[in-house]
């Protein structure tokens, strides 16, 4: 087999794995800016009441662009 071969299978084998480990790491981030919204607005926590029944207009002027 041809050095170049297996050079590259090793490259492609690494690629894999840091793609495994960027995913997770993008999904716990992603957990934690969750849990950290729904902390600010006092909701997700137990017997807490839901935000399901809000009037119209509430959080229309969320700037989420940040």
């Amino acid at each position: 087999m041809d050095m170049s071969m297996i050079s590259a299978a090793l490259a492609m084998q690494a690629s894999s794995t840091q793609m495994q480990i960027s995913t997770t790491i993008q999904a716990s981030a992603a957990r934690t800016e969750r849990e950290t919204v729904q902390t600010l607005l006092g909701i997700g926590q137990g017997g807490s009441p839901s935000l399901a029944n809000v009037g119209p207009g509430v959080g229309g002027s969320l700037n989420i662009s940040a």
